[in-house]
C-alpha cells in the first residue's frame, strides 16, 4: 500500500525534475533505446508503540553506489526513510502529502556531484507545493517564488551547508552516517498564521548527526515551513508535523530512479542488458551491512529537559536518552522491485530482475539489516575507497509461458559478442559546467537587511565547487526572516539558541554511538570556525556556489 502510494506521489514529483543526458552508451550495435535500471529495496521491521512520536534515528551505511559518476539524470537515495505526522481523524482533503525523507544520495538537480553521496533534508509541504533540501535549497531556482527555499533554518555555528547538499568526505566507503530528526521548542505555538486564522505549532524538528568529526543539532524545519499551507487552506490546520507527533512507523527503502542501462538484441532474438556496475558495501566475511538501529523517540527523550531549560531550569545536555526509545527490530526480510526497461516502456510491462538469486537479506542482529550475497554472482573489488561488491552487470531476458517475464544475470561470457554490450560505456559525459547556484543580490532583500556581520567567506569542499558565505546573527538569517515571526519572537529564538551553543559542543554525543564499525566524515572543508566574537548566537549562511575556476 505504501510502495503504490508513494509510487504516484513521487511520479508526479519527478515530473517537475529535469533530465540531462545519460552516460555514453557508444559502440553497440542493434540497440533499443536508452535505458536504465530503477526501482526500490524494502527492508521490513516491527513496529512500536505509537506514543514514539518525538522522532527517529538511525545509522546507514554511506558508499559509492556507481563505479563512475553517470551524470546528472542518475538519481538515487541509499537507503532511508519518511517521517510522517500522526494521523487520529479522517483526512479533511482527500490528498494530504506531508512529510520529512531526504537522505544521502544522487540527484538531478545536484549540480557538484562526484561518486560519493550527499545529504539532503527532504522537507516536504502540502502535496509537494514547496520542498526544503536545507538552507536556501529548495523547489526550483526562483528566489521570487521560494517554494520551500527559506523552510530550514541553520543552528550549528561549526557546519557550512552548501545549497548543493551537505558534503561527505570524498572517498566515503562502507562507513557509517548517523542521523536523526528530534522536534526541539525553539518557538511558542501560535494562534495565527500570515494574518490568518489559523495555527502554528512550536515542532522544530531538528537534524541531528553523528559523525566522525562532528555530533549534534545542525539544521531545523521551521514552523511555518509546515504550517504555511493552511494559510490558503484552513481545512488542514493543525494537520502537519509543525504540531502533530510523528508517526514511529516509517517505511524504511531504498529508492532507485535511475541506473544507466542499455539493451540489444542477439542474432537468435535473444534480448541483453547491460548496467552501469553497481556495487554494495563490503563487510568482512562479503557482507553488506546497510542499516542499523533504527529508534523511535518519545518527547521524553530531549524535549521535555530543553523546555523546561527554555523556561528557566538547569541546562539540558541534549544527551538524547536512551530510555525514552524504542528500537525497531528488523524481521531478516526483504523485497525488490528493481526493474531494467527502456524509455519506450509501458510502467506495466517494466520487468524485474532475479534480484533474489544473488542477494539474500539478513538481520545480522535485531537492530542491523543487511545482504549476503550469492559469490558466484556478485565480485569483489578493490577500489581505491576501499572494498565493495560488485552486482552482476549483465542480464538475459527469460520468457517462459506462464510465468513473468524475468531478467536473469548471466556472466560476460555468456553475451553474444554481436550485441556489442562489452564495448558500452558508463562513463561519466563530458557535459559542460552547470550554473552557479546564488541568492538575491537586492540590497533590500532579506539577504542585506539586516544583513550579514562578517564575509564573504569561501570554503572549498572536495566535489570542486567553491562555496562563498558570510556570518548572520541568527535571528537575522533569511530563513527566520521568512518564518512568519515577529521581532521579539526571533529575539525569544535568539536567547534560546545562544543557550544552546554555549552548552552543546559538537565532540560529544548526542544520538547513542553505533555498536560497530567506524563513522563517516562530514568534508573538513565545511566545518568552520566562528570569527572572533561571533562565537555564540551567529551562524555561518551560504549564499552562493559555482564551479572552482
Amino acid at each position: 500500500m505504501f510502495e503504490r502510494r508513494f509510487l504516484t506521489l513521487f511520479t508526479a514529483f519527478l515530473a517537475l525534475s529535469f533530465a540531462l543526458p545519460s552516460a555514453s552508451l557508444l559502440g553497440v550495435p542493434n540497440q533499443a533505446p536508452k535505458g536504465e535500471m530503477a526501482g526500490y529495496l524494502g527492508v521490513p521491521h516491527k513496529k512500536v508503540s505509537e506514543t514514539y512520536g518525538g522522532g527517529f534515528s538511525l545509522y546507514v551505511t554511506a558508499w559509492p553506489l556507481l563505479e563512475e559518476y553517470p551524470g546528472n539524470r542518475f538519481q538515487t537515495g541509499l537507503f532511508g526513510t519518511w517521517m510522517h505526522a500522526q494521523e487520529d481523524k479522517p483526512k479533511p482533503i482527500e490528498r494530504m502529502y506531508s512529510d520529512i525523507e531526504g537522505g544521502l544520495g544522487w540527484w538531478r538537480d545536484t549540480r557538484f556531484a562526484t561518486e560519493t553521496p550527499k545529504f539532503i533534508m527532504g522537507g516536504v509541504q502540502l502535496n509537494f507545493q514547496g520542498w526544503a533540501n536545507g538552507p536556501g535549497a529548495g523547489k526550483g531556482r526562483d528566489w521570487e517564488e521560494p517554494k520551500g527555499k527559506y523552510g530550514v533554518a541553520q543552528l550549528s555555528p561549526w557546519i557550512l551547508w552548501p545549497p548543493d547538499g551537505l558534503n561527505l568526505k570524498q572517498g566515503t566507503c562502507g562507513q557509517l552516517w548517523g542521523y536523526g530528526y528530534l522536534p526541539l521548542p525553539l518557538t511558542e505555538p501560535k494562534s495565527r498564521t500570515a494574518g490568518k486564522d489559523v495555527p502554528t505549532g512550536n515542532h522544530c524538528w531538528t537534524l541531528f548527526l553523528n559523525t566522525g568529526n562532528f555530533k549534534g543539532p545542525v539544521t531545523f524545519f521551521t514552523p511555518y515551513f509546515f504550517s504555511q499551507a493552511s494559510v490558503d487552506e484552513p481545512r488542514v490546520a493543525g494537520m502537519f508535523l509543525d504540531s502533530r507527533p510523528a508517526n514511529p512507523n516509517r517505511a524504511l527503502q531504498m529508492e532507485t530512479q535511475y541506473v544507466p542501462s542499455v539493451q540489444a538484441t542477439a542474432e537468435d532474438g535473444q534480448i541483453y542488458a547491460r548496467v552501469a556496475p553497481t556495487s554494495f558495501p563490503c563487510g568482512p566475511k562479503g557482507e553488506s551491512t546497510v542499516v542499523h538501529r533504527i529508534t523511535a523517540y518519545s518527547k521524553k527523550a530531549l524535549w521535555d529537559a530543553v523546555e523546561a531549560w527554555f523556561q528557566g531550569g538547569p541546562p539540558a545536555s541534549g544527551a538524547i536518552d536512551p530510555q525514552a526509545s524504542a528500537v525497531h527490530d528488523f524481521t531478516g526480510q526483504g523485497w525488490a522491485t528493481w526493474r531494467i526497461y527502456d524509455y519506450a516502456t509501458p510502467r506495466e510491462e517494466r520487468v524485474r530482475i532475479a534480484w533474489d538469486s544473488f542477494a539474500y537479506p539478513k538481520a545480522f542482529d535485531a537492530a542491523t539489516f543487511g545482504y549476503q550475497w550469492n559469490k558466484e554472482m556478485v565480485t569483489k573489488k578493490e577500489t581505491k575507497d576501499g572494498p565493495l561488491m560488485t552486482l552482476p552487470e549483465y542480464y538475459r531476458l527469460e520468457r517462459e509461458e506462464g510465468k513473468k517475464p524475468l531478467w536473469i544475470p548471466v556472466s560476460a561470457e555468456d553475451v553474444p559478442s554481436e550485441t556489442g554490450l562489452a564495448k558500452a560505456s558508463f562513463s561519466r559525459p563530458d557535459d559542460k559546467p552547470l550554473p552557479p547556484y546564488v541568492t538575491p543580490d537586492d540590497p533590500e532583500s532579506c539577504w542585506k537587511q539586516p544583513g550579514p556581520v562578517a564575509g564573504p567567506f569561501q570554503a572549498y569542499p572536495g566535489d570542486g565547487s567553491v562555496v562563498t558565505y558570510y556570518w548572520y546573527r541568527f535571528a537575522d538569517q533569511p530563513a527566520l526572516l521568512n518564518a512568519d515571526l515577529t521581532d521579539q519572537e526571533r529575539e525569544d529564538m535568539q536567547k534560546r539558541v545562544e543557550k544552546i551553543h554555549r552548552n552543546w559542543t559538537m565532540d560529544r554525543d548526542y544520538l547513542a554511538p553505533p555498536a560497530f564499525g567506524e563513522l563517516a566524515d562530514i568534508d573538513p572543508a565545511l566545518i568552520v570556525t566562528p570569527p572572533k566574537g561571533l562565537e555564540v548566537g551567529y551562524v555561518p549562511i551560504a549564499t552562493r556556489q559555482g564551479a572552482k575556476e
